[in-house]
């Protein structure tokens, strides 16, 4: 039996007696902490936590691996609910043009953007693609991610397409990182189908969804509801289908303009509604109304010079409230979710508390793993992060550019 104690800890931080997620409105304030602290693990698992001073009497020394924590923290480990992880290259030439003055949508009628990546990853093999994303994925495991969500939609063909998604499922494999996959072929409509465009959607419906499933490449689907790319009417068609094959939706809505998706998403089901830069009284009442989870990325807002999601309103609603990255090679090329926290506070007003619970308890109800992940919970996997030595928890949101994670132990 491999046991673990991980001793002297100045703050455990993010504890639940017991699994309560997402947690909704006034409640993400709320940060369970105590001070000089143990934990013990037992085969992956958190077996037990509490003061130091109870230690003595309830830990067994013998094959104990020990773990001194003393002036550092102990939080479990970053669940990042939205990501692109696997891509070709990456796409510096379009920050340049947007520094020149070219928006995201300017450059995606250019045949930039998305269409950019997807030509570049026609060109890339499998097992390129393969190795690029594995080093990207333990770069943000050195950050604190241990859970991540990946989606496909750098293909928009069907081979493409699956080799994105065989790519994810090759890291799920080999990665001590939770990985869920999502398949995106409604990502944009290649330059074929411009003129022809439910065409395409068809051929996501009827030929990509049918082979991404039968060969169970993905929990989820996803399509991109935004002026320019698929409509609310398409959306509707794309996850019922997606749905009746038995994968629920998480999707992007709301990036730059309002068109219903939200209300699309909440009718199938959707786990989370995702980017929410705008929003209108609707859609913030039927969020308000539902289970779905909206997820806001403030690393792309940030990347794109773009609105921040109104994450103050929707907390003021009951809203439940993740935060992710949206790590991909365009809008945001990070996948530091210690900086998108910083983000959340400095530019959406979240105290470190909320932008903290928002990518662990609620990160991991975005990706239907709370059972497992998100909280120290006695039971749960012992995903967790120790940090390096800090004077308080709320520096890890201030330190915006500072690395302040030391360890991130996975099982």
């Amino acid at each position: 039996m491999q046991k673990i104690l991980i001793k002297n800890i100045k703050g455990l931080a993010g504890i639940q007696e017991e699994s309560q997620s997402p947690l909704r409105g006034n409640e993400l304030a709320n940060l369970q902490m105590l001070e000089n602290a143990y934990l013990a693990i037992e085969n992956g698992r958190i077996a037990d936590f509490g003061s130091m001073e109870e230690l003595a009497g309830v830990v067994d020394w013998t094959d104990l691996q020990v773990i001194d924590a003393e002036g550092k923290f102990v939080l479990p480990a970053f669940c990042d609910s939205h990501s692109h992880l696997v891509f070709a290259k990456s796409r510096e030439e379009e920050f340049v043009d947007r520094i020149k003055g070219l928006g995201y949508e300017e450059i995606g009628k250019k045949g930039g953007g998305i269409l950019n990546s997807a030509r570049k990853l026609a060109e890339m093999s499998e097992d390129d693609l393969f190795e690029d994303a594995m080093k990207r994925l333990e770069e943000i495991k050195s950050y604190g991610t241990g859970a991540i969500e990946i989606k496909s939609g750098y293909g928009l063909t069907l081979e493409a397409e699956l080799k994105m998604l065989r790519v994810v499922k090759r890291l799920k494999e080999v990665s001590d990182v939770t990985i869920k996959a999502t398949f995106l072929g409604a990502h944009a409509f290649p330059a074929a189908y411009k003129s022809d465009k439910e065409a395409y959607v068809d051929l996501v419906i009827n030929e990509m969804l049918p082979k991404v499933v039968e060969e169970g490449l993905a929990d989820y689907i996803d399509a991109f509801c935004e002026r320019n790319y698929f409509t609310a009417e398409q959306l509707d068609r794309i996850l019922k289908a997606g749905v009746e094959a038995g994968l629920k939706p998480k999707i992007h809505v709301n990036q730059f303009s309002v068109m219903g998706g939200v209300q699309v998403g909440i009718k199938h089901g959707a786990v989370s509604v995702d980017h929410l830069e705008e929003m209108s009284e609707e859609d913030f009442k039927s969020l308000s109304e539902s289970s779905t989870i909206a997820t806001a990325l403030p690393s792309c807002s940030f990347f794109l010079n773009i609105p921040y999601s109104p994450v103050r309103d929707m907390l003021n609603r009951n809203i439940a409230l993740a935060l992710a990255t949206d790590y991909n090679p365009g809008s945001t090329p990070s996948g530091n979710m210690q900086l998108v926290q910083s983000l959340a506070c400095i530019k959406m007003r979240l105290t470190p508390e909320e932008a903290l619970n928002a990518v662990t308890v609620n990160g991991a109800a975005a990706m239907e793993l709370s059972e497992e992940l998100g909280s120290i919970t006695i039971g749960k996997k012992a995903n967790l992060i120790i940090t390096k030595p800090m004077p308080s928890m709320a520096y890890m949101a201030y330190a915006f550019g500072e690395n302040c994670v030391e360890q991130t132990l996975l099982f």
